[in-house]
């Protein structure tokens, strides 16, 4: 094994130990730089196809990054620099790359993609929306057909044939939700010519951090249509009349809501109930509608769109279409609205982006802010870093923080400061961290005479265009969250470069220091000049969770600005502990979804066995004995073996929604067992396992009493007729997990306290 391969036979090897090696490689990658380039394209096509078949991937990773240079030089224009060729090399040994914005990771997510399925291996490129997937797809096709690799994307326009033909190519971009649903809708099909996705082989994660943390908890859920209450209008209407502190009392944290006494005592008299009775149907929805009125907030957790609640995502900084609440929440916030109710139904399945991206056989991605998360990503996905060393040295300037008191004195200076920098030219984009945030301080901007964009979640589908000229002279670009992630922001020209490159402000610190970083790579792209400062308020969201630094607002000076660097270390001192509960949250997910994601996999393992294998439906046959045998000798085997199987697909499909429904009725209570001294995770797995030990014998009995009860004809059963029907419409959504907790979850924290 030569020195390249050596280097690189484990995952994650660390750029600093990695950053000799295209100098000790370098005479090997010339000479095939040379041989390839001599080639034309035909011969350069029939090299790629045959680059992989001899020897080990590992020993001809050099010839390969010559290759894909070149390819890409030829059709693109763009020759890789010797960084993007270490990225592609992390990529190929199942590595999270850490690459800096602007430099070049749609090509290297490409290049590795065409690398994998020259290999034979099946590719999906996943990203964060259909416009990436798509756009990218369009741009990187030339490249894949010069090195003889077939392409394709899909989004959610597309018809159901036109999805089918493109899964079946070797390299597929996607966005990830796309992905996950057609994995639900594949969950049903009773035909092997109905199935979307193949087995699903190498996952590319584009914005991996993104993805794989931020929305990994992130439940996709397949519905079908079925008869269910509407949201309780009357709590709505008299939570709405609620006073806090009074009725109500909102935690310290903001991250929990409930009644006192006083209001206990109103609510039963209003609604002439016993909150805390057996039935606590009525404490879930005042709680929810409790939420809803006071942690929910217009504007920042979600919009009004022609007369529909959109949520917005809160690591995007986007609408997410596709996104709602659980747990009656959705309804809850509609009802305080007082506008339309979103279509609801029986969960038929549901799994995580988490659970989803695990049933890859290989995973790798690519991002700027690996790093941040890297413990979190060897927990939970097992996967290394490679950090990538920029193309040319960054020269950004960041900024130390600027506290002020509030919001309305962290907002006028601000303004002050875009309005000195606009004078001289310079383009200034500034990251909020809601779209009320941005309207509030574009209209100060306008009142100052000077003309902003605004990219926020009520205008996504501009996002790019908008983005892409946030860097012309004397621009000014408002960006609710990372909203554009994934267009560069590129200087117009030397003017700009001489103003001093792109100014980012960010209107206050995020929950995540990634975000933050991410904000702050906008600028300085490439080696262009840049800067980038932060200016945040007592009164921000991050720091009304930590009550100690409020006593820093007497320390304010004329303007508001509180020089403190005792306060400023708490700045990052609640950020700090806003990340450790986000990864407390995905480990506590994970505690309780892992089980779940086993037990479907081993319905999924019975599904396919009866779609495929006849001896599946023997054990049916054996209990019906000789009712099997009297429709064998009255009816063609193969017309009873079809029909076994439908009656028992769907028995199984039945149970499985049934089985779903009582996994999240327990979980919303199982905080409850802490009350016994009980691990609530431990308590739901010993429950679940008890539940579901009897599935494959349920559906054995549920199956022969439908057979032994119906009519068998000449075309079999017909299952409608005897009320066992299949929805008669699904749809798919995304479940945002609450982040205020069940309703019994908050009401143990609050009996703990």
């Amino acid at each position: 094994m030569g020195f390249f391969s050596r280097l690189l036979n484990r995952p994650g090897a660390q750029a600093d130990k990695a950053t000799g090696w295209f100098d000790r490689a370098a005479d090997d990658l010339a000479a095939a730089s040379r041989e390839f380039a001599e080639l034309d394209d035909r011969d350069l096509t029939e090299a790629a196809a045959e680059i992989f078949t001899t020897g080990s991937v590992q020993d001809n990773l050099v010839r390969y990054c010559a290759l894909a240079r070149e390819a890409a030089d030829r059709v693109l224009d763009e020759r890789a620099y010797d960084t993007q060729l270490k990225g592609l090399v992390g990529l190929l040994q199942a590595s999270v790359v850490q690459m800096a914005t602007g430099e070049g990771k749609t090509l290297v997510g490409a290049l590795a993609a065409a690398g994998y399925a020259l290999q034979g291996r099946r590719v999906h490129v996943v990203s964060v929306n259909d416009y990436l997937a798509v756009r990218d797809r369009t741009w990187m096709k030339p490249v894949f057909d010069l090195l003889g690799v077939q392409s394709a994307s899909i989004s959610g326009a597309q018809t159901e044939a036109e999805r089918r033909e493109a899964y079946g190519a070797e390299v597929l971009y996607a966005s990830v939700t796309e992905v996950g649903f057609d994995v639900l809708r594949d969950r049903f099909v009773t035909d092997d010519d109905q199935i979307r996705i193949p087995d699903r082989d190498v996952v590319i994660v584009d914005e991996a951090d993104s993805v794989l943390i931020d929305e990994a908890r992130v439940p996709l859920v397949l519905a079908g249509s079925a008869s269910v209450e509407d949201a309780n209008a009357q709590i709505a209407v008299l939570v709405e009349t609620l006073s806090p502190d009074i009725d109500y009392e909102i935690s310290q944290d903001h991250q929990a809501v409930s009644l006192t006494d006083a209001g206990i005592n109103r609510v039963e008299a209003e609604l002439g109930v016993e909150l805390f009775g057996e039935d606590a149907s009525e404490l879930a929805a005042v709680n929810l509608a409790l939420y809803a009125k006071s942690l929910v907030k217009r504007d920042v957790d979600y919009l009004i769109v022609d007369g529909r609640v959109k949520l917005i995502s809160a690591s995007r900084g986007r609408v997410a279409e596709l996104q709602r609440w659980p747990d009656g929440l959705q309804a809850a916030v509609e009802a305080k609205e007082g506008v339309g109710t979103t279509e609801s139904g029986e969960i038929l399945d549901q799994m995580t982006v988490e659970e989803l991206i695990h049933g890859y056989e290989t995973v790798c991605g690519m991002t700027g802010t690996a790093l941040a998360v890297g413990d979190d990503l060897r927990e939970f996905y097992n996967l290394e870093i490679v950090p990538v060393d920029t193309h040319l040295p960054v020269i950004r300037s960041d900024e130390p923080d600027r506290l002020y008191t509030y919001q309305e004195s962290k907002e006028r200076a601000i303004v002050e400061e875009v309005a000195d920098n606009h004078a001289k030219d310079r383009p200034v984009l500034i990251g909020t961290s809601s779209v009320a945030e941005s309207e509030s301080l574009a209209a100060r901007l306008v009142d100052r005479g000077i003309e902003v964009k605004v990219l926020n979640a009520k205008d996504d589908s501009l996002e790019a265009e908008i983005i892409a000229a946030a860097g012309a002279p004397g621009a000014v670009t408002v960006s609710t969250q990372m909203a554009g992630r994934g267009t560069d922001i590129r200087l117009a020209d030397a003017s700009v470069a001489d103003a001093g490159g792109l100014l980012v402000i960010g209107a206050g610190r995020y929950l995540s220091s990634r975000l933050d970083d991410q904000l702050r790579g906008r600028a300085g792209r490439q080696g262009d000049p840049g800067t980038s400062v932060f200016f945040t308020s007592l009164e921000d969201e991050l720091l009304t969770r930590v009550p100690e630094i409020q006593r820093f607002v007497s320390e304010g000076d004329e303007t508001g600005w509180i020089e403190s660097k005792r306060a400023l270390g708490l700045v990052e001192h609640a950020q700090r502990i806003s990340e450790g509960q986000n990864t407390a949250l995905h480990r506590d997910t994970w505690k309780f979804n892992e089980l779940m994601a086993k037990q479907r996999e081993l319905v999924l393992t019975r599904r396919r066995e009866l779609r495929t294998d006849d001896a599946a439906i023997d054990e049916l046959k054996d209990r019906l004995s000789e009712v099997a045998a009297n429709l064998a000798e009255e009816h063609p085997q193969d017309l009873v073996d079809s029909t076994l199987r439908e009656v028992m697909l769907f028995h199984l499909d039945a149970r499985w929604v049934d089985h779903l429904a009582f996994l999240n009725d327990l979980r919303e209570g199982i905080h409850l067992r802490t009350f016994a001294r009980e691990k609530p995770h431990e308590a739901f797995n010993a429950e679940s396992i008890r539940i579901f030990s009897s599935f494959w014998s349920d559906v054995v009995e549920d199956s022969a009493s439908t057979v032994e009860e119906a009519e068998f004809t000449d075309t079999g059963i017909d299952l409608a007729s005897h009320g066992l029907k299949r929805p008669s419409s699904t749809w798919t959504y995304l479940t945002t997990e609450s982040a205020f907790g069940s309703d019994i979850e908050n009401i143990v924290k609050k009996v703990k306290r």
